[in-house]
């Protein structure tokens, strides 16, 4: 014999839905930029010979804020703004790499002041990425990877473009874990020659 149904009255306490997790500080997270400013980075990707989807990364704050490196000066903004977005993909791999690591140069810097080396490396980053508010951004940057891809290297260029400290935001993304100690490439590239592509290879996002 089948159970009644529980009458409705009866039913003290409802199922809820999971708020999704949010991203950790210290971890970055790549987008797609819309409009006139999405279609001419991506054609600044593609010119320098990196046709990846992603055309947008920042950096997550402790505060569900993150740091993106925009046309007016980098900025921070609500990481809800992010979250709404269908195309979206969050990496916590430089973290996860330098846990791996327990660099013992960065514990010394900083001291143990943090609960655990794994909150101490995450404070560092986010400090490291909110000194970079306000940088202006690097559009000569996607000029001289471009000329980079078809294997010309002005280093007079290179120079004005560091001299100037402007950041496109995957430079900025680069440079704020560098800052950290956190090294994501060993194979001797510059912040300012990281594309959105490159992370999204070292993240593996598709």
């Amino acid at each position: 014999m089948l159970d009644e149904p529980i009458p409705i009255r009866e039913i003290t306490s409802y199922p809820t839905l999971a708020e999704p997790e949010l991203p950790k500080p210290g971890s970055f997270g790549l987008s797609r930029i819309g409009g006139l400013t999405g279609k001419l980075i991506a054609a600044g990707q593609a010119f320098s010979g990196d046709g990846s989807r992603w055309t947008h990364a920042f950096v997550v704050l402790d505060d569900e804020t993150v740091i993106e490196a925009m046309p007016g000066g980098a900025r921070i903004r609500p990481l809800a703004e992010y979250l709404a977005h269908e195309e979206i993909f969050f990496s916590d791999r430089p973290i996860q790499t330098w846990m791996a690591r327990r660099d013992p140069r960065l514990i010394e810097m900083y001291g143990h002041n943090a609960g655990t080396h794994e909150q101490l490396i995450r404070d560092v980053v986010v400090l490291n990425a909110r000194r970079l508010n306000g940088t202006g951004y690097g559009y000569l940057q996607y000029l001289a990877l471009g000329l980079v891809a078809v294997g010309v290297e002005p280093r007079w260029l290179r120079r004005y473009i560091a001299s100037k400290g402007r950041m496109i935001c995957s430079q900025l993304v680069d440079e704020v874990y560098r800052r950290a100690g956190v090294h994501l490439f060993n194979d001797g590239r510059l912040p300012q020659d990281v594309t959105p592509g490159d992370l999204a290879n070292y993240a593996g996002a598709s």
